[in-house]
């Protein structure tokens, strides 16, 4: 049986540096070169039209960064970064928020291989591509502190994963083992427990109002009162939560501070 094809695109704003990397790319049997980007908004119209397995991203661009790039992401088939940059603590920055490889420019032939080795093991297995992209995405753009807001969810529709900007989620609900993102026209299975999305989201406008429910309150259109303890909550795409007695007293302070 054949090895499958790495599909891959190369982004960088230097046509030497694009020319380089993409001769060493074809010395592999498995890496099918399939298209170039010189900027952030080329690259992502690029990864949308053709859908590639791996991308290799140069952080410093012009206009959009690397970074910027993996944060606007729309895709649902995700491909598999390798962070491509001539500054080192960009390098280890990226790697440790959850870039698959990185390599220095100029690129060094033995690593190049072993970014690829590194990229063909992560493929078939997309819940383990969405937790990285999802983890680059809410890497700080600078050297602020990292926004609560500014991370990424992953969720699933199907064999699709999606990278969720925290503010495009109306809520999260649990229902028979299983938990559910909503946005304002999905249901998407989440890929993390309550537990660890309500950690992921500590600290922003995300509120527990229920065991089996977490709200966005910026998307709360209308709370009612059911009784003395008890509030219904409509949101902005007129899904209904109840609020429990036991979070009603934190829910109703929020709210109507």
């Amino acid at each position: 049986m054949s090895e499958s094809v790495i599909r891959t695109l190369i982004v960088d704003d230097e046509p030497i540096a694009r020319r380089v990397l993409r001769e060493e790319l074809e010395l592999f049997s498995r890496v099918q070169v399939i298209g170039e980007a010189e900027d952030g908004r080329q690259a992502l119209h690029q990864i949308a039209k053709l859908a590639p397995d791996l991308v290799f991203l140069d952080l410093q661009m012009p206009g959009m960064g690397g970074f910027e790039v993996v944060r606007n992401l729309k895709s649902s088939r995700l491909p598999i970064i390798v962070i491509v940059t001539a500054f080192d603590q960009h390098a280890i920055e990226a790697f440790e928020a959850g870039a698959v490889d990185y390599l220095l420019k100029p690129v060094n032939e033995r690593r190049l291989r072993k970014a690829v080795e590194r990229a063909t093991a992560l493929q078939g297995q997309p819940h383990r591509m969405a937790e990285l992209l999802a983890n680059i995405a809410s890497a700080p753009p600078d050297d602020s502190k990292r926004d609560s807001l500014g991370r990424k969810i992953v969720a699933r529709s199907g064999e699709e994963y999606f990278l969720l900007d925290a503010d495009e989620v109306l809520a999260i609900r649990a229902e028979g083992g299983l938990v559910w993102i909503i946005t304002a026209k999905h249901r998407l299975l989440a890929a993390h427990s309550m537990r660890a999305l309500e950690a992921r989201l500590g600290g922003s406008f995300f509120l527990r109002v229920h065991r089996n429910a977490i709200v966005n309150v910026n998307h709360v259109r209308k709370m009612s009162a059911l009784s003395s303890q008890r509030w219904l909550l409509t949101l902005s795409n007129e899904q209904q939560l109840t609020v429990s007695k036991r979070q009603a007293a934190s829910v109703r302070n929020m709210l109507l501070w």
